[in-house]
């Protein structure tokens, strides 16, 4: 009994709601892992240059779509707001306001608040929100509002609490704490007559819409003003808004609404629809509370949370239904219904009615696909088949694992491919009509038809099977096609597709039809040129089909033989793609595409995409490239491909570096290039149409050569191989001489050895002789100069003698008596004096030959002081024998430093002793 209570328990839980759930937009979560920043974004907005900011507490980030950014004020304190104002993105801080700007790939602050004086020093002022009026830059905090006109600050003290000011019909209106709303007139602050039910209320928000104005609460909900009246939103999303805490609002296009709250997360009202969506941590947003609304040039939302950034595709075609709660399991089938959608998932059958997701009882186990057949929808279940009918649930037979039903295109029978082989429904609204085709007892994943009494099936592991059979539906023949000839050994995972009443077939990721003259499979040119390396492939309808190709989702447009391809943007489907079990169901101009946790709308595409604007910032080793700059050799360059848009209308890049063949993905924006060769490269980006390569933006630039070879690196090759070359040349020459000599000295007789010996012995002894005879003489020539130079030095004086006999002696005749006599006895004659001459110059030769060589400009008389000095001679002794005066000497000596190059500090006579 109590165990029956628990059943009826449990099943009454079955039938009731999961949960409420919706068709919602695209989101994309970032969190820190991804911006290496903080927590809380208090602010975004888009710049003029396309690229999202953030203030991101201590950091203000930049997202260009490929790459993050961070940057911190000289002051590390917390930004609270930024506003865009042409190329400059302009904060506030604690006590300090300004703005950034980009230059060579980063962003450089300039503070307008430093040096003015702006902030008193007991003030504690945050600047919590910037805007622009009448050409002038606000700057706002919770006392006082400054303005700034491009040179000057000019600070309004405000004698109440505010929360934000707001620009509203050309006028500033103040949102106070507590008091109401004020304006600003010429500065002057004047309270707004009227509106006294916004007092003792926080206002978040207030925006013009439709000739509205609306004022968004913090905790009392939305007011709306027109005509001068004041009322509450009248609509039900008001009272829920009430109890959500409203923390930012912002209007947008196609007449919606986003309004960010702290504990719900966002709510999303459409005016036209008199509906709304609510995004938040029960479905896909990470995080509840909202604290800032951005909005980017495709209109979509972007908003700052107490804990990561948000970036929802409001505006997008593109819709997703997903489960976070794990009850939906995967789903392998999915279809529109009148009321909602059915869900064909591991876990069950379920269906999606007014916002809720039930799971429909007796269906649990594993569901693989749901057809619509007029108004009813046949299920292939892991435990029979199943129709589902103006909301009634019930089994149409027994077989097992019905994994596809296809309609015959010879008549209006379908066949269906089990885990026990094909049956066939010649009337699908008949169960007993079912013919089991024998022969092929297997499971069967692909089953199609195009010819009258013949089958194609594809087994689920491997094998492509012809199937036979006659008007009574008796099976003559069963074929293995792949295994015929042992052609196609490697047939794992064959698949069957139809394109215009013609059956391909893809094995191994290669295209093949069936020739029925030769009986053998032949390569589809067709496909294979255009859908080389698919992996599964998918009918929409006639005209369109989808293909999974090298791990991308395309749409394909067939139009004659050619195809127009549509990329699926990867962000909607990575990592949640089925395996195998790709299904499409078309609801009008948009198809839903099965997921493993929901399924994707996404509509279908017949235009061609329209060309982008693509910007190109290329880093090598953290610094920016410019186009035909250099970078290093064998270093990393990271290109940004940054086309500015970020939702579903992003192109679908590729890339080629200098002549390659092939067009590479720009996966997430970024092209890493390695290894480059040194010279010039060019790196070009294409937009594909969908069929055709279209060229948008082209980056040159140079990779250096390598250190090892730099000019003086091949300069010291060039010297280094031409040493080895030399020495090894002599080394051989060497060699070669030694052993000629060698076998010279063999031949000769030991007597002829010695007497050679003997002879060069003796020629030595000679030689030696001759240059010891030489020394003699030289050292003789030396003494000789030296007596002379002593006699010279004699007749000085004795000239001084005479001098000093002038000076003592007053008798005329006896002072010429004593000059005479001293004359006589220190006389020396002209034969003396060329002899001292010549044989200086014979001792001194190689000095005089030498001095000349280095010095042509110098005079004999030059010369001869050199030698004099080089011997060591003063100048009181040099005079005599140059027969000048001590003076002329000394002046001498000056010339010939002057004529040598001397400088001041360089010794004369030791620079002689060194040539």
């Amino acid at each position: 009994m109590k165990n029956i209570i628990i059943i009826i328990i449990l099943f009454f839980f079955k039938a009731l709601p999961i949960y409420a759930q919706e068709l919602l937009p695209f989101v994309e979560n970032y969190n820190k892992a991804n911006y290496q920043g903080d927590n809380q974004t208090w602010n975004v907005a888009q710049g003029s240059d396309d690229v999202m900011y953030f203030a991101n507490n201590h950091y203000l980030l930049r997202y260009d779509g490929v790459k993050w950014e961070k940057n911190m004020l000289p002051n590390k304190t917390i930004i609270r707001s930024i506003f865009v104002e042409e190329d400059k993105i302009y904060s506030g801080s604690y006590k300090e306001f300004g703005y950034w700007i980009r230059e060579n790939g980063k962003m450089n602050y300039v503070s307008i608040s430093k040096g003015k004086s702006v902030f008193d020093d007991k003030e504690n002022e945050e600047i919590w929100k910037i805007f622009k009026f009448n050409n002038e830059i606000y700057f706002q905090s919770f006392n006082t509002i400054y303005k700034y006109d491009g040179r000057n600050v000019k600070k309004i003290k405000l004698s109440f609490l505010i929360s934000y000011c707001y620009v509203i019909d050309n006028q500033i209106l103040i949102a106070s704490v507590s008091s109401g709303i004020y304006k600003m007139v010429n500065s002057r602050i004047e309270k707004v007559k009227g509106w006294d039910v916004l007092e003792n209320n926080v206002i978040h928000d207030i925006e013009k819409f439709q000739n509205k104005t609306y004022f968004f609460t913090k905790k009392n909900g939305v007011y709306v003003e027109e005509n001068g009246i004041l009322a509450p939103w009248k609509n039900p999303l008001n009272e829920t808004l009430k109890t959500a805490n409203i923390n930012v609002a912002h209007f947008l296009k196609n007449n919606k609404l986003a309004v960010g709250t702290a504990s719900r997360g966002i709510f999303v009202f459409d005016f036209d629809k008199n509906s709304y969506i609510n995004i938040d941590r029960n479905n896909v947003l990470m995080n509840n509370s909202i604290l800032s609304i951005g909005l980017d040039k495709e209109n979509d939302l972007w908003l700052g949370l107490d804990n990561g950034i948000a970036h929802i595709e409001i505006n997008s075609p593109n819709a997703i239904f997903y489960d976070n709660s794990g009850a939906l399991g995967s789903v392998y089938s999915v279809v529109k219904t009148d009321k909602g959608f059915l869900m064909a998932s591991n876990h069950g059958v379920f269906k999606y009615v007014s916002k809720n997701l039930s799971l429909i009882p007796n269906s649990e186990g594993q569901a693989w696909i749901i057809n619509k057949i007029g108004n009813k929808y046949i299920i292939g279940h892991n435990e029979g088949t199943y129709i589902y009918e103006d909301a009634i649930f019930s089994k149409l037979n027994n077989i097992n694992g019905g994994w596809n039903l296809v309609k015959s295109n010879v008549d209006n029978s379908y066949l269906q491919a089990t885990y026990s082989g094909i049956y066939v429904y010649k009337d699908i609204r008949n169960s007993s009509d079912l013919i089991q085709l024998k022969g092929l007892f297997k499971p069967i994943k692909y089953v199609a038809q195009n010819k009258k009494n013949e089958i194609w099936a594809a087994d689920n592991y491997r094998g492509l099977y012809r199937i036979r059979y006659n008007d009574a539906f008796e099976t003559t023949s069963v074929e293995n096609i792949t295994q015929k000839g042992k052609k196609n050994a490697n047939d794992f995972g064959v698949k069957i597709f139809e394109f215009r009443n013609e059956i391909l077939f893809l094995i191994h990721k290669k295209w093949y039809t069936y020739n029925s003259i030769s009986n053998q499979l032949v390569k589809n040119e067709l496909f294979n040129s255009n859908f080389e390396n698919t992996s599964d492939i998918v009918k929409i309808d006639e005209d369109h089909f989808i293909v999974l190709q090298e791990g991308l989702l395309y749409q394909v447009d067939a139009k004659g033989n050619n195809f127009v391809r549509n990329l699926i943007q990867e962000k909607y489907y990575k990592g949640k793609i089925i395996n195998d079990n790709l299904k499409i169901f078309k609801d009008g101009d948009t198809y839903l595409l099965n997921l493993d946790d929901g399924f994707i709308s996404l509509q279908l595409k017949n235009s061609k995409p329209v060309s982008p604007e693509i910007k190109i910032e290329a880093f090598n080793e953290e610094n920016l490239v410019l186009g035909n700059s250099k970078i290093n050799y064998n270093s990393e360059l990271k290109v940004n491909v940054i086309s500015g848009i970020y939702g579903s209308n992003k192109p679908t890049l590729f890339y080629k570096i200098n002549a390659a063949e092939n067009y590479s993905p720009v996966n997430g924006g970024l092209i890493i290039l390695n290894n480059l060769d040194s010279g010039s490269h060019t790196l070009t980006i294409y937009n594909h149409d969908g069929v055709h390569f279209n060229e948008v933006s082209i980056f040159n630039f140079y990779v250096a050569q390598p250190w090892f070879f730099s000019f003086w690196m091949i300069l010291m090759y060039v010297v280094l191989i031409a040493s080895v070359s030399f020495v090894y040349y002599r080394w051989n020459k060497m060699r070669y001489i030694q052993k000629l000599e060698l076998r010279e000295e063999e031949l000769k007789h030991q007597k002829k050895i010695l007497e050679i010996e003997l002879k060069a012995e003796n020629e030595l002894n000679s030689q030696e002789y001759e240059k010891h005879i030489l020394e003699l003489e030289l050292q003789s020539k030396s003494s000789e100069v030296t007596g002379k130079s002593l006699s010279i030095a004699k007749q000085s004086e004795m000239i001084e003698s005479i001098q000093g006999i002038l000076d003592s002696e007053t008798d005329l005749n006896k002072l010429k008596s004593e000059i005479n006599k001293t004359i006589k006895i220190n006389a020396i004659n002209k034969h003396e004096w060329e002899t001292f001459e010549t044989n200086l110059n014979q001792i001194h030769n190689e000095f005089i030959i030498t001095l000349s060589k280095k010095f042509p400009n110098l005079t004999p008389k030059d010369i001869k002081l050199c030698i004099y000095l080089k011997m060591n001679l003063t100048s009181k002794e040099i005079a005599p024998m140059m027969n000048i005066s001590f003076r002329g000497v000394e002046l001498h000596r000056y010339r010939l430093r002057k004529k040598l190059q001397l400088v001041q500090d360089d010794n004369l006579s030791k620079f002689l002793l060194s040539i």
